[in-house]
């Protein structure tokens, strides 16, 4: 049964993974800017240096943004596991993970060299996760109307 349940959170688990590596020296602002600057200068050439930076800042918060909603969407993949739908409990349930994972990651940074923590940041993952989760229900909704629909129409002899 263990098994069982635990193929549901693999994909969350390596998403995590994913986010933790994002979160190492290799990925600080610092770094990235030494290649998405220069993309952005190729694109833009006559942007600014300040509007280069804010667009950098910008892509960098979208992928925080990206990354935990898709943390968001694969962890309600695990809290529901074999059943079908959508519940508001696996939804707060799901979200109480990711922002106490975005929380985690922040507190990781600490640690990590050209890294900082940020509360800002936190809040805009789990933005990222709430985003997803109306996703989720949203998908959940139309899926279940558009099935409902496909279902024979029961006429007033058949009832």
């Amino acid at each position: 049964m263990m098994r069982e349940r635990l193929k549901y959170w693999i994909p969350a688990i390596c998403v995590a993974i994913v986010i933790s590596v994002f979160s190492t020296r290799y990925f600080s602002g610092e770094r990235t800017a030494h290649v998405i600057i220069p993309i952005l200068r190729w694109l833009f050439p006559n942007a600014s240096h300040h509007f280069l930076h804010l667009m950098h800042m910008g892509i960098r918060k979208a992928a925080h943004v990206t990354e935990f909603a898709l943390f968001s969407i694969t962890v309600f993949y695990g809290v529901r596991a074999e059943r079908y739908g959508w519940r508001l409990d696996w939804a707060v349930i799901t979200l109480l993970i990711a922002v106490c994972y975005a929380g985690l990651d922040e507190w990781h940074q600490s640690f990590v060299p050209l890294r900082e923590p940020s509360v800002r940041d936190v809040m805009i993952d789990s933005a990222g996760a709430l985003l997803a989760q109306v996703c989720v229900w949203a998908f959940a909704k139309f899926h279940r109307n558009s099935m409902e629909g496909d279902a024979p129409q029961r006429t007033a002899d058949q009832a």
